[in-house]
């Protein structure tokens, strides 16, 4: 595996701008930009719009995002406008019968709400398993009560591969493999660990994976993917849009109307999903990631964190082992954080982070080199004195 370089050329953010905060929002890459631009203009003259346009660019998605998560069947990819979109289309289309959705805690609201609801519809119970009360062996005990919930009475296990809030990593093989004992369904939010971390769906195999395109895949905002497994080849969509009816490609017969979905998971697509300005932006996203690619930056922000991070545990703060945390997005935390005075410390130096529960979230990415992580962790270990 060849060594990835900083790629600061290709984005647009000013030099004196520490921006470690890609789990908020990623920077747009300057490509992404001026093909955005391009396509707005289109439809200045609605002319140079065909049939064809409809179904082009989001073929080609779903051949870029195959490659990016080793899937083999890109028609169970659909695009989506948000997380919380793809995870309805999930729970109209589950039955509970009584029986538990797992979740853990502290979990992003859209991967929450949605099954509190289906719990409320249906009976059944919600169970949030919360992070372990104290710092040692925190992720791998975390990880161990996770599989200690999966039994007979489970329907549902609903996680991300990295946690939002500290990068907390979760064997999904683990969890696959206990799901698929007992006959429960993997759902996956990938928003905060896919296009940065690797993802191997042919390995994983989990029965939906939904990802928003905004963060960590460097699209734009209001798209993202989702991927649908088998069991959901004969559900039903949240919408009746026209374009996911059978031979919607044939726009003189729209109007012969057709009781058949398109096959599979493509009838899980959001309506004006050929959007023509957002879809061609996060196909030039999924391009570049598929040339970087996730293991390439997942070791190129190990490298330009390793020593910082060494440095700020040195002085006394806590960041989980690198086994059981992702290296573009991981928490510190502190027993006696003073955090109005690391607020304030950052703003001033133009350090960019967020603050997610106990945490500062910490999310570099390949625009970042180590001098960002050691004005971030010379900041920190000031607030302290």
């Amino acid at each position: 595996m060849s060594t990835l370089a900083n790629q600061s050329e290709k984005f647009s953010l000013p030099q004196e701008v520490h921006y470690l905060n890609g789990a908020f929002m990623s920077p747009q890459l300057k490509t992404v930009t001026e093909i955005g631009i391009k396509s707005i203009k289109i439809k200045e003259n609605p002319t140079q719009v065909t049939v064809d346009d409809f179904f082009n660019d989001t073929e080609k998605i779903r051949k870029e995002y195959s490659k990016l998560i080793n899937n083999k069947e890109p028609e169970r990819i659909v695009l989506i406008p948000s997380v919380s979109y793809g995870v309805a289309s999930v729970t109209r289309n589950v039955q509970l019968r009584g029986m538990k959705v797992i979740i853990v805690g502290e979990q992003f609201p859209s991967n929450v709400y949605p099954w509190m609801s289906l719990v409320d519809e249906q009976g059944g119970e919600l169970v949030i398993v919360d992070p372990p009360d104290t710092y040692e062996n925190r992720g791998r005990i975390w990880n161990q009560n996770l599989l200690d919930a999966i039994d007979s009475d489970t329907a549902i296990v609903a996680i991300g591969q990295a946690h939002w809030a500290d990068g907390t990593r979760f064997d999904l093989n683990a969890v696959r493999k206990a799901t698929s004992e007992v006959g429960a369904l993997l759902i996956i939010d990938g928003t905060q660990s896919v296009g940065a971390f690797p993802f191997d769906l042919d390995e994983i195999k989990p029965d939906a994976l939904i990802c928003a395109g905004y963060k960590w895949m460097l699209g734009p905002y209001g798209i993202g993917m989702a991927y649908y497994g088998e069991y959901f080849d004969n559900g039903k969509p949240i919408e009746e849009n026209w374009i996911n009816r059978l031979h919607s490609e044939d726009f003189a017969g729209l109007v012969e109307y057709e009781r058949e979905y398109q096959p599979g998971a493509l009838k899980y697509e959001v309506g004006e999903h050929s959007n023509f300005a957002l879809v061609p932006m996060m196909l030039e996203a999924l391009k570049q990631l598929n040339l970087w690619q996730p293991d390439r930056i997942q070791a190129y922000c190990e490298s330009i964190t390793r020593e910082p991070l060494a440095r700020v545990k040195e002085a006394g703060f806590w960041v989980e082992e690198p086994n059981y945390r992702t290296s573009h997005l991981f928490g510190i935390r502190h027993k006696n954080m003073p955090l109005d005075k690391v607020k304030a410390a950052l703003a001033e130096k133009k350090i960019y982070v967020s603050y997610r529960g106990s945490s500062i979230r910490v999310a570099p990415y390949v625009h970042n080199s180590q001098e960002d992580m050691d004005v971030l962790v010379d900041t920190l270990i000031e607030c302290l004195r």
